[in-house]
């Protein structure tokens, strides 16, 4: 397999990894077009200081802070008035994902018995969360131990489509909510399958009785919380920190964000509303904290050295945020010669980078706390049609929606057409967002064994159980994840 230089790599494709850019000025101020919403810091001016004309979308009071619609230049407020800025899904680009069966059972491999989708699940494999279908060597798995239960985790995305089969019971619909303006449900609405797939890498339960079966979760007897805050592919910074405070309010173990600031919105001296951008999150961070709640946020696409001078990577940068980079192997189940062998496909023996292997568009640095499978890409297999580049990204679950004039084949939910039908399916996705949602996923197993663990020692745990791979900390901060010896150590403590 031919290598590449990452940063030739990220040259030649620009913006893609970069994440999705947005305009500067006064095009920054809003993810919906609105540019007359902003951020108040009420540690800075007064509640009555807003002129009377002006709304409260969002009073987050328990960290002194106000998403308001108005006339910002009517404040008298120095810095404590900035826009709310856009924010964005934080995925690896269209390169990184790709469409995959629907819920109604199809065939994605065919070996030595029937398809099962669970066969594509690379990153629960190798983890042994469960014995999947019927891989070799029946150990106990992580699941014996515990499966989540008794434990709450927010979904702090694009919504999530609670009529998936493998995820049916687990939204909690009376908690879920909608902090966006757009008028809907906590339900996707045609704003793509983020969040269903991050939901799905959590929670999932592999219920799906149809012929190929279904997906599974790291902690399946979880309970998801729902809490959109994109309508599309961007959201805005106010309706995700009053979210996290939410989820905080409603008692959830971890709240999981993948979302972020692509470039060129990293430099404060450039971009001053930056720092009051982080201090909202650190707030909603310390907020969390103080209720036991552990918020984890991908760590970004962009390929960027987190600690270059100049750079501030919101939120993963934040104190109290738990960043997690991501990793993916090169080479799973691509086939050839053993193809037909259940045994040597399902090992991995034929990989040409291990499933530890820092993937070529993720964002590291010291604000990385410990990486995860988000999945991987060799960018000249894509460009040379290998058959299965895709099997490398993680497989989840995923809703299709279609419109008048078709399906949304971009999963970009932003079609003006009208949504005619939606359908459950699978589909392979790459990205930091889909690492961290292994990490929420392991903070429900250990609340499972440890309920009174404060948010400290929970991450600490997941820190000091991981496996350190050979490209070290810069990548991996404490070590990869480790499920198997999490689990044995907070089973010690329980």
């Amino acid at each position: 397999m031919a290598r590449f230089d990452r940063r030739t790599f990220l040259k030649g494709t620009g913006a893609a990894l970069g994440g999705l850019a947005f305009g500067t000025g006064a095009g920054v101020a809003s993810a919906s077009g609105d540019a007359e919403r902003f951020l108040v810091d009420l540690r800075q001016v007064d509640r009555s200081a807003l002129p009377d004309d002006a709304t409260v979308v969002h009073d987050i009071s328990e960290i002194d802070a106000l998403v308001v619609r108005g006339d910002p230049d009517a404040v008298p407020s120095g810095t404590a008035v900035v826009p709310d800025v856009a924010v964005f899904q934080d995925d690896a680009g269209p390169a990184a994902e790709h469409a995959g069966p629907s819920a109604n059972g199809a065939d994605n491999h065919n070996f030595d018995g029937p398809a099962s989708n669970a066969e594509l699940q690379w990153d629960k494999r190798v983890q042994d969360v469960e014995n999947l279908t019927d891989k070799p060597g029946n150990g106990r798995v992580v699941h014996d131990t515990t499966e989540g239960e008794g434990t709450r985790i927010a979904v702090v995305d694009s919504g999530v489509y609670d009529a998936h089969p493998d995820l049916e019971a687990v939204v909690n619909e009376d908690l879920s909510e909608n902090f966006t303006t757009d008028g809907y449900d906590f339900r996707p609405n045609g704003a793509g399958s983020h969040g269903t797939h991050v939901a799905g890498t959590i929670a999932a339960t592999n219920d799906n009785d149809g012929e190929a079966g279904g997906v599974l979760g790291t902690a399946p007897k979880t309970e998801i919380v729902a809490l959109r805050v994109f309508s599309g592919v961007s959201g805005a910074t106010g309706d995700t920190i009053a979210a996290l405070v939410d989820a905080a309010n409603k008692g959830c173990d971890a709240a999981n964000i993948s979302l972020g600031y692509p470039r060129p919105y990293i430099d404060p001296a450039e971009y001053p509303w930056l720092l009051l951008v982080r201090e909202m999150y650190r707030r909603a961070a310390e907020y969390a904290r103080e209720n036991d709640m552990v918020i984890v946020n991908s760590a970004g696409n962009g390929a960027l050295d987190m600690d270059r001078e100049g750079v501030l990577s919101l939120p993963t940068e934040v104190e109290g945020i738990f960043g997690v980079s991501a990793t993916g192997p090169i080479g799973y189940g691509w086939g050839d010669k053993h193809d037909d062998n259940e045994e040597k496909w399902l090992t991995g023996n034929r990989l040409e980078e291990p499933t530890t292997q820092p993937a070529n568009y993720t964002n590291y640095g010291s604000a990385v706390d410990v990486s995860a499978g988000g999945g991987n890409y060799d960018p000249e297999a894509l460009a040379s049609g290998q058959a299965k580049w895709y099997y490398d990204l993680v497989f989840s679950t995923t809703v299709t929606t279609y419109y008048e004039d078709g399906p949304d084949e971009d999963d970009t939910g932003d079609k003006p057409s009208e949504i005619v039908d939606t359908e459950p399916s699978y589909g392979w996705k790459a990205g930091t967002s889909m690492a961290a949602p292994q990490v929420s996923g392991a903070v429900a197993l250990v609340r499972s064994l440890r309920p009174d663990a404060s948010a400290a020692e929970v991450e600490d745990l997941i820190r000091e159980t991981a496996s350190q791979p050979e490209e070290g900390e810069r990548y991996h901060g404490a070590g990869h994840l480790d499920l198997e010896a999490l689990v044995k150590a907070a089973s010690r403590g329980a």
